[in-house]
């Protein structure tokens, strides 16, 4: 039997563990006489495995005697409920004489579980779940156990961490990258159906580590919504900003010329791209890509400037419209080069931002429509707080603390003059 977190955690999607859940259900459980004696069955087996783990800790058996062994069994704690696909069993938890121990299969689920399981039970308890949500509530075995009280008390928990993480201080080191983006779910705002705009900011620390900066969720991606925002940051201590990566949407870009003042704006050029294929259309989108990649192809801040007049030039004849994008956008798109060379390719676009992205997506396409903001900022939110401490605790930077130091006082003013000047 597959457990519903371990599947996640080795990456199969919630759609395959729907679907597999639901199908064990319906083929491996046909009447309640099988549920039950498979409940019994799969009981022991945990029961089983609790007791051999406690065995390993202490270094003896029941009743075993060994020179290895570092403690003395004292009886069981009240059983804990454990809910599977089978439905809910009881474990008895043992106690030691000194010290402590508890199941790890029974630990906290990481914290981003713990938050679709709360986004899910806080659906279905309020009534207004999809049959997705349903489906996946009956699947866990769980659909007659869930109470107020429980979703109240896993929301609490979450909610606590989640808020602590947006709140924190932003003062301790300066940020001279900052990457903005948005995405949108669908929402529950009274008793309609709408779109929400998850707005999101990671920042690349002086001494080139990541971090998650802020989250929001809003009606829309206009300035107002975009100023608050990046407020916020700023009140939370967020400065030495130089450089903002993000697309050309209006709001957000209004927002970044109010409340970042001093700091460039890099327009992604993978969202530019795309842009401007829509003018040129399909024939020859391969072949002006391939013109304006060239521009990004330059060793220095000067020759990026050139090439991309020189290839405006080449279009004007046979795509005006492409062209004249191109030069309206030139201080926009060539922003990333009066940085380190070495930046330049983690600079020039949101991708950095893609793979948060997805995430964010895989685990709110469970969810399908979320009852509130609350259970957006709180699944979204331990996404973001889970992969801000695998930054923190990962290998490598992701510039060197050497390339950060390279970032020279006058490529400031440099670039507050192309940003003055826009």
């Amino acid at each position: 039997m597959r457990s519903f977190h371990g599947s996640l955690e080795r990456g199969h999607t919630m759609a395959d563990i729907d679907n597999d859940l639901l199908t064990d259900a319906a083929t491996n459980l046909l009447t309640e006489e099988h549920r039950s004696l498979f409940r019994d069955l799969l009981q022991n087996a945990l029961q089983t495995l609790i007791e051999e783990e406690l065995t390993a800790s202490i270094g003896a058996a029941l009743h075993e005697r060994t020179d290895d062994r570092t403690g003395q069994r004292n009886g069981h704690r009240p059983p804990r409920t454990l809910s599977t696909p089978a439905g809910d069993v009881e474990l008895a938890i043992p106690k030691v004489r000194a010290g402590n121990f508890y199941p790890s299969l029974l630990e906290p689920r990481r914290r981003v579980d713990q938050a679709l399981w709360a986004v899910i039970m806080t659906a279905y308890v309020k009534g207004t779940s999809t049959r997705k949500v349903d489906d996946l509530v009956k699947a866990l075995g769980v659909d007659s156990g869930v109470s107020k009280s429980t979703v109240s008390r896993i929301c609490k928990e979450i909610d606590g961490h989640v808020e602590a993480f947006r709140a924190r201080t932003l003062a301790h080191t300066d940020f001279p990258y900052v990457f903005c983006d948005a995405t949108y779910v669908k929402g529950r705002v009274g008793r309609h159906v709408v779109s929400r705009a998850i707005v999101v900011a990671f920042g690349v620390a002086a001494d080139g580590t990541r971090e998650v900066l802020g989250l929001d969720v809003g009606d829309s991606e206009d300035e107002a919504f975009w100023g608050a925002f990046l407020k916020s940051l700023k009140t939370r201590g967020l400065g030495g900003v130089q450089l903002v990566i993000s697309d050309a949407h209006e709001g957000l870009k209004a927002a970044i010329r109010r409340h970042l003042q001093g700091a460039a704006w890099q327009r992604c050029r993978v969202h530019f791209n795309r842009n401007v294929l829509a003018r040129v259309g399909k024939a020859h989108g391969e072949m002006v890509t391939a013109m304006i990649r060239t521009i990004y192809a330059q060793p220095d801040q000067a020759a990026v400037t050139a090439q991309l007049r020189a290839v405006a030039d080449m279009l004007t004849d046979r795509f005006p419209a492409a062209a004249q994008m191109l030069l309206d956008a030139e201080p926009d798109l060539t922003a990333f080069a009066a940085f380190p060379r070495t930046h330049w390719r983690r600079v020039w676009s949101t991708n950095p931002l893609e793979r948060v992205n997805k995430e964010i997506k895989r685990r709110s396409n469970v969810v399908g429509i979320f009852p509130d903001d609350n259970s957006i900022i709180r699944l979204v939110g331990a996404v973001l707080l889970e992969q801000h401490d695998e930054w923190q605790v990962a290998e490598r930077s992701y510039f060197s603390e050497e390339s950060m130091k390279t970032i020279a006082a006058d490529t400031t003013i440099e670039v507050t003059a192309t940003t003055t000047a826009a």
